[in-house]
């Protein structure tokens, strides 16, 4: 194997300004914890880039599978590196493009020389590489503006570094440097979508599930629990809060006129997860909410649910349509998970002619009748807890099978 490391590029992160090594510091520690399977991992941080030794072909497919999914880092390369001397330069040049020898593609040669008492100048090597690459490869053309590759060599002052792959990383912020806010995760397409959002901009996620047995069954809440395990591969552990919602659903459709049990219910929902949100230290609360999606998601509607808590509620969705809404989706991965025909809370006691522009006055009037907190109070008490990835335990009694 000719790669030694990953050559990692920040991005945004650049642009950082007194507090940039905090940033730095944290991609370094989701690294670690996105690849705790293959540690430890040898990372040496800079400024504007980030190493990452390889030492097997083992850790190499899998540091290249996973960097894709990690928040902060704008693009990396898998780099080689040779003794310097031209020819072992131009013997490392022919194993790199090796891995092209099937395509018909354009190329040209960059070098950067930190080592300034290298006895070839830039020029000198871009002529030398470039001219024996195309000597043996019939494939290959020169092309000196936008080529398919660009085979750049670095002279470093311990050798030379050479790679030709820039492969585009997730962007964004390190997860957990943002702070932190509870997602409600409810098992559509749309709340795991605002997940990766939040987290794409720095922001650690735990999450909130309202659960109603028997309206909604075991197999919808395994499925919010698999979108919240899909969510960890972002780089960051998430908690689920899951409440028991059943006594407070049926006391809402029993006592509020059935065209605004919808805006009650999430405003119940909102009351909960406000609790939740302040018992962990949460800075917001995220939802997957679209404006004029559905009937609570009209304007007023919002406006009608956020009357019940002045905390930050961050709905990252809320331009989008869903075409671009499942698009997304389907590129992390939990559009599949979503669309299984499990119902969850926000469907079950659907009135027909839902009041799409609630009076925030005429809402608390119709809820005043009820006394809600001890029932908030005690579904915030008895939730469950689930901590993703799940730790995966070994059978002892395996080997006796």
């Amino acid at each position: 194997m000719i790669w030694k490391e990953i050559l990692i590029r920040y991005g945004e992160l650049s642009t950082k300004g007194r507090n940039k090594k905090d940033f730095i510091n944290r991609l370094r520690t989701n690294i670690r914890h996105t690849f705790n399977d293959i540690a430890p991992l040898k990372i040496q941080s800079e400024r504007d880039r980030m190493h990452i030794v390889i030492e097997t072909e083992e850790q190499y497919a899998i540091l290249m599978e996973r960097m894709p999914t990690i928040f902060g880092i704008q693009s990396y390369s898998p780099v080689a590196y040779c003794e310097k001397d031209l020819d072992a330069m131009k013997d490392l040049s022919l194993k790199i493009m090796e891995q092209f020898k099937d395509q018909t593609l354009t190329f040209k040669v960059e070098v950067r020389r930190s080592d300034k008492s290298f006895p070839l100048d830039s020029h000198e090597l871009q002529r030398e590489i470039g001219a024996h690459v195309l000597r043996n490869n019939t494939n290959i053309s020169v092309q000196v503006k936008k080529p398919d590759i660009e085979l750049r060599v670095e002279v470093r002052q311990d050798a030379i570094y050479m790679m030709a792959q820039v492969l585009p990383g997730a962007g964004g912020m390190p997860v957990g440097s943002n702070g932190k806010s509870l997602l409600m995760l409810s098992g559509g397409i749309d709340s795991p979508v605002a997940g990766y959002l939040l987290m794409k901009r720095g922001v650690r996620l735990e999450a909130i599930h309202f659960f109603s047995p028997p309206y909604t069954n075991d197999h919808s809440l395994q499925k919010v629990k698999d979108l919240a395990n899909d969510l960890t591969k972002f780089g960051a552990n998430i908690r689920l809060h899951v409440i028991p919602f059943t006594e407070i659903q049926v006391l809402i459709r029993d006592r509020v006129p059935s065209n605004t049990l919808m805006t009650t219910t999430r405003r119940l929902m909102m009351r909960i997860a406000d609790k939740v949100r302040e018992e962990i230290g949460a800075f917001g609360i995220v939802t997957g909410e679209s404006l004029g999606q559905v009937a609570s998601q009209t304007l007023e509607s919002l406006t009608a649910i956020n009357d019940v808590t002045n905390t930050p509620i961050l709905r990252p969705l809320i331009a989008y349509d869903k075409l671009e809404i499942i698009s997304i989706a389907e590129q992390i991965g939990t559009y599949e998970t979503s669309i299984l025909p499990y119902e969850d809370c926000c469907t079950i006691f659907t009135p027909a002619n839902p009041k799409t522009k609630p009076k925030v006055e005429k809402i608390n009037y119709y809820e005043s009748f009820t006394e809600f907190d001890e029932l908030i109070e005690r579904a915030v008490k008895n939730r469950e807890v689930y901590k993703f990835p799940e730790e995966k335990t070994e059978d002892k009694f395996a080997d006796f099978l």
